[in-house]
């Protein structure tokens, strides 16, 4: 049962150390009562009262992970309702499904270009997270087989889909050292496929249509000692497993209902169409699947689920960011212009963007800005000519440029004079104040 906050203060040590990086003992037991914080941000809590607090540490939802050689995808572990509330935590892993009744040959031809799959958004590598197995002909040998034939192709996490036990084995086989998540356990064979989760010590999805019967399932496997379980409805059509999925994770959170605090496991594969496919897939990245397995793969498709994730799955505190430095835009010579703009990804890619579309060569010098935006970081105090000189020596712009002519953001025009006497040698100018007039600016100004 969880404990409020002046019953976890009582267990504490009530020195109000600051080292959790809260000011009282109390303040961190309030955050530690709506998850939070971790227990393990106390250095000085007792082993007697860690004990006492381990479920109210816990958060609402699991962790669970799959495991390959080098990879891992993690689920659960999250512990609002709503991104804004904090932030999610553990974006939903994207798996492409095959079946242990197409060919190795056929097997390959659609996992090679998904594994050679990589795109960079805003300075992110995105990738497809793994792939699905499903036995359609409930032959051991075969689903053998086509775990071999995806192994070939690649190292990254499976889901083994078939609930027929001999035949999850047979797939287990290939996969000796990993965890993979294992489908399904239901009314019929939980036993058994408990019993093959805990010996090859990998999570299990249990699904039933009945959120009532999962609940059940879970308990009866955590009693069973099968503690990292994935859930599956086992609803496919949108509003159903809309309503489903939001229904367990406001239990699971807002009612700490244990039984229902697993990541949950979604199937966009069974859409009628592709592009149903895309808008289940999409409705499950928000909504709030932990694993998601798709029929389709395509590139442009799977680019717009994967960048929804990012977006959805970015901390609204902690804006995407690239790294500060000097970047090259279409060969720049020594007697190109020197551009400024912060490191806040969206204003960085707008910059360069429209500076590579012009055509036009130039440096540009991203300042260290906190990930902020220019006018946001002005106004904060982040974005100053002490720090654009700074990191115009840090990055030694100087050595690569001859005519030493840099070009400030329209809106802090301001910074132009100070600038000056920040670098006296430097020819400071002042650009157009949107991005997209970078490119008649940098035709006839320069």
């Amino acid at each position: 049962m969880a404990l409020s906050g002046i019953e976890i203060y009582k267990l504490l040590p009530k020195t109000n150390c600051k080292d959790c990086e809260f000011p009282t003992c109390l303040a961190f037991a309030m955050k530690l009562a709506t998850k939070q914080v971790e227990l393990s941000a106390c250095p000085h809590v007792s082993e007697e009262s860690q004990s006492l607090l381990a479920a109210s540490s816990e958060p609402p939802i699991r962790l669970v992970s799959l495991k390959s050689d080098g990879y891992e995808v993690k689920a659960g572990n999250e512990v609002v309702l709503f991104r804004h509330e904090k932030t999610f935590y553990n974006m939903p892993g994207l798996f492409i499904r095959v079946t242990d009744e197409m060919t190795s040959e056929q097997i390959q031809k659609k996992l090679k270009p998904a594994e050679e799959y990589l795109v960079n958004y805003v300075g992110i590598d995105l990738a497809v997270d793994g792939y699905a197995i499903e036995s359609t002909s409930n032959d051991p040998t075969k689903f053998k087989s086509a775990v071999e034939s995806v192994r070939s192709v690649s190292k990254k996490p499976i889901v083994l889909i078939c609930k027929d036990p001999k035949v999850i084995r047979a797939g287990l086989d290939v996969l000796e050292g990993e965890s993979p998540l294992i489908y399904a356990a239901d009314e019929s064979n939980w036993e058994e496929m408990g019993e093959i989760a805990k010996n090859a010590n990998a999570p299990l999805v249990v699904s039933s249509p009945n959120i009532d019967s999962i609940a059940e399932i879970t308990e009866k496997l955590k009693d069973f000692g099968v503690l990292n379980l994935v859930l599956d409805p086992a609803n496919r059509d949108l509003s159903t497993s809309l309503m489903q999925f939001t229904q367990i994770r406001r239990l699971a959170i807002k009612k700490d209902f244990r039984p229902l605090g697993y990541p949950v496991i979604a199937f966009p594969c069974h859409a009628p169409s592709p592009e149903t496919e895309s808008i289940q897939a999409a409705q499950a990245i928000t909504k709030y699947a932990g694993f998601i397995v798709l029929e389709t793969f395509s590139p442009e498709a799977l680019y717009a689920l994967l960048v929804l994730r990012q977006n959805i799955y970015t901390d609204p505190q902690k804006p995407i960011q690239v790294q500060p430095g000097i970047y090259e835009i279409n060969d720049p010579k020594p007697e190109d212009p020197v551009l400024v703009t912060t490191n806040f990804s969206i204003t960085y890619f707008s910059v360069a963007n429209e500076v590579e579309g012009s055509g036009q060569p130039a440096w540009l010098l991203v300042s260290e800005a906190e990930g902020m935006s220019v006018l946001t970081a002005w106004a904060a105090g982040n974005f100053d000519a002490e720090r654009i000189a700074k990191d115009v020596k840090r990055f030694e712009i100087a050595d690569k440029v001859t005519n030493k002519q840099i070009v400030l953001p329209g809106h802090v025009s301001v910074l132009s004079g100070e600038l000056e006497e920040e670098l006296p040698d430097w020819d400071v100018r002042v650009g157009p104040r949107e991005a997209v007039d970078l490119p008649a600016f940098l035709k006839q100004a320069l």
